[in-house]
């Protein structure tokens, strides 16, 4: 059924490929715009809850940027888990391969958060190093009964996961279907004797992936399954299992979820969950961050200890629950798109890329600092405003800027 021919090789593999010049002189004008009218790359000094300062600014600005959905960030509990693990191991960081030397606090902290979410979990520097190892090896068929699935990803997948259509593309079939096309993924099911879909948990512009259609598909077709749930970690499950993995009784042989130790979780790094020892076992000699990199640091293995310490305790639903509640207090003072969902995140979509621009940077000036998106973030003349809502932005922060958003732009944030 999966054919392999000469002429689809070809094919698919001009279609996966990037033009990063196109790109850049689509792009350029507006990335100039954003750094000389200071909404982007800016360098801040952490303050107490969501303060930050910034350059040229008198007053700190309330954060409305990063992703550390439960407040966990600045924790210090968290914090000083860090320090302790650079004082007891007496070195930030081993510069070999994971195949060579290992941390003993690495390896605790892998069987800490394998007991945590009840899978086999394998930490790595990045995400985007997590699914740079695991995208080759599932394409290579050794997680496919030997035989080399079509890789099926969403259109809205996130940039570390598509980046590697190329070289998987050398590999075997990549394919890319309209987002959340559940009809469109089936018929490629129905297609092709083994399948694999690549998508996001939780999509870092807001939405999310149906796990239920996704589970439908796995028990009628044997679909293989790649989640990035990095936005989604933490924030649901009573363990913080994420909203992937909370869905999931078991992973089994044909699910991997990666995540994200610096989101929700509050510490630093990814992970892989899988769901076998056989793909841990494979996982340990082949992939490509594990044999020819080196692993989280110890400051953030004594992070992620820590939190995972605060996962086990009351805390965590007590964060969960405000979550809750700062993005309903959001969604009823500013309607977007995504009004009503659980997920913390909210895009304002206002069109034009300058625009969003000044707009960024009209609410900075009022002291509220959000994310201007544009090509290629979003799709060109998508452009709009990002905010990021964690647990620990109090009710006068989320009202503050909510009135700044209707006083600069009332008809779109109304």
């Amino acid at each position: 059924m999966l054919q392999h021919s000469v002429e689809r090789r070809a094919k698919q593999t001009a279609g996966t490929g990037r033009n990063t010049a196109k790109l850049i002189d689509i792009a350029g004008p507006h990335f100039e715009a954003a750094h000389y009218l200071g909404v982007m790359a800016l360098y801040a000094t952490p303050m107490a809850g969501r303060y930050v300062q910034v350059p040229n600014s008198k007053t700190p600005v309330v954060d409305f940027v990063r992703c550390s959905y439960l407040g966990l960030d600045n924790h210090p509990q968290i914090v000083n888990g860090a320090i302790e693990a650079v004082r007891q191991n007496g070195t930030l960081h081993w510069s070999c391969a994971r195949t060579r030397l290992n941390f003993v606090q690495l390896g605790v902290l892998e069987e800490e958060l394998s007991a945590l979410f009840n899978t086999r979990v394998i930490t790595f520097s990045t995400v985007l190093a997590a699914n740079m190892s695991a995208l080759p090896l599932i394409a290579s068929g050794h997680l496919t009964g030997g035989m080399k699935p079509v890789m099926a990803f969403d259109r809205l997948a996130h940039a570390s996961l598509a980046f590697h259509k190329g070289t998987l593309a050398g590999e075997t079939i990549v394919e890319t279907i309209p987002h959340n096309d559940y009809a469109a993924l089936e018929e490629l099911c129905k297609k092709n004797t083994r399948v694999v879909y690549i998508c996001d948990g939780v999509y870092s512009m807001g939405g999310y992936t149906d796990v239920t259609e996704i589970r439908r598909l796995q028990g009628k077709y044997g679909l293989f399954v790649y989640i990035d749930d990095a936005h989604g970690i933490s924030i649901f499950g009573k363990k913080g299992e994420g909203f992937a993995r909370s869905q999931f009784d078991e992973l089994g042989g044909h699910t991997i979820i990666a995540a994200s130790l610096g989101k929700g979780f509050g510490a630093s790094g990814g992970m892989l969950m899988l769901g076998t020892a056989v793909q841990e076992a494979l996982f340990r000699r082949f992939a490509i961050a594990y044999g020819f990199s080196a692993s989280i640091n110890t400051a953030a293995i004594g992070a992620a200890l820590a939190s995972a310490e605060i996962h086990h305790s009351p805390e965590l639903h007590e964060r969960q629950t405000a979550l809750k509640r700062n993005i309903a207090m959001f969604d009823n003072l500013v309607t977007t798109d995504q009004h009503g969902s659980a997920m913390p995140i909210r895009t304002v979509e206002i069109g034009d890329e300058l625009q969003s621009i000044g707009f960024a940077r009209e609410l900075l000036a009022a002291g509220y600092y959000v994310s201007a998106i544009f090509f290629p973030t979003v799709a060109r003349n998508r452009a709009g405003l990002r905010v990021s809502l964690t647990a620990a932005h109090t009710a006068e922060q989320i009202e503050g800027l909510c009135s700044a958003m209707r006083r600069i732009s009332p008809d779109k944030h109304g």
